[in-house]
């Protein structure tokens, strides 16, 4: 198997439906090369340190796919038959843990479960077979995940560089009922173009996701990283250049802001 940490090979970033245009306009700004652009994510090539800051850095982004393989397989010996060739030894420790998940459409998979156990057998069957045990599988996407893309007769293979989905951007402990997704704030407010100076609007404030990604954007800290520390660190930042006011309360001719610490880290207010 190829140095994958250091070797340049295709990645794919995936993304909620429509959100591409916004995801690409991210990894353009990390100064990686846009190969291909879809609705559901983009191509580029980096190799797993690389995909390191991807994961870091990008807000609109569901997952980073770093591929180890692609192949023809029409049914799943043949997927399996493909899979067991492929180094897994060097990649996966014997004693370590992985998961599987996939995308599968094949007209002879009834459900992609039995996708995600032919491709568990290919790697564990490999790993023994070469070092004489096998590492434990299951559910837990926090340790080693191995994603399938299957559809038709065409099968990717990639490395899940993730696990859990960027989408949802950690800070987030205790959500009212149904939040916004942290990723369709994020490029929400790419959207409306703005410039992460001047005074950052929330009239019909829920549990605050906009304004939360909007001060996290302006003070511009990783997006995996979004601590209580860093959003404290953001606010503070936020009211030194003037986005925010420096006090809890400023009246206005117009309108009164208001800043309150409820349930996560906060969220503003604004009314007349």
């Amino acid at each position: 198997m190829k140095e994958v940490f250091n070797t340049p090979g295709k990645v794919i970033v995936t993304c909620y439906k429509r959100l591409s245009p916004y995801l690409q306009e991210e990894i353009c700004a990390l100064g990686f090369e846009i190969k291909r652009t879809f609705s559901t994510g983009i191509e580029t090539t980096a190799s797993v340190n690389e995909c390191i800051r991807l994961n870091l850095n990008l807000r609109t982004a569901g997952q980073v796919l770093y591929e180890i393989g692609a192949f023809r397989a029409r049914n799943a010996q043949e997927l399996y038959n493909a899979l067991v060739k492929i180094s897994w030894e060097d990649l996966i420790p014997v004693d370590g843990y992985f998961s599987v998940t996939s995308f599968v459409n094949n007209e002879t998979i009834t459900t992609p479960l039995y996708a995600n156990v032919k491709v568990k057998d290919a790697i564990v069957d490999r790993i023994k077979d070469k070092k004489g045990k096998r590492p434990n599988s299951g559910a837990d996407l926090s340790k080693a995940v191995i994603h399938l893309h299957w559809v038709e007769d065409r099968a990717e293979i990639f490395l899940d560089t993730s696990g859990e989905t960027l989408s949802k951007h950690g800070y987030r402990k205790h959500p009212g009922k149904a939040p916004m997704l942290e990723a369709l704030a994020t490029s929400t407010i790419m959207a409306t173009q703005w410039d992460r100076k001047s005074p950052f609007v929330n009239p019909m404030c829920g549990s605050g996701t906009l304004a939360i990604e909007a001060a996290l954007i302006a003070a511009k800290p990783h997006a995996r990283l979004a601590t209580h520390e860093l959003f404290v660190h953001a606010l503070q930042r936020l009211r030194r250049i003037g986005v925010l006011p420096r006090e809890k309360t400023t009246e206005r001719k117009d309108q009164q802001v208001k800043y309150t610490d409820d349930h996560c880290f906060g969220h503003f207010r604004t009314g007349r």
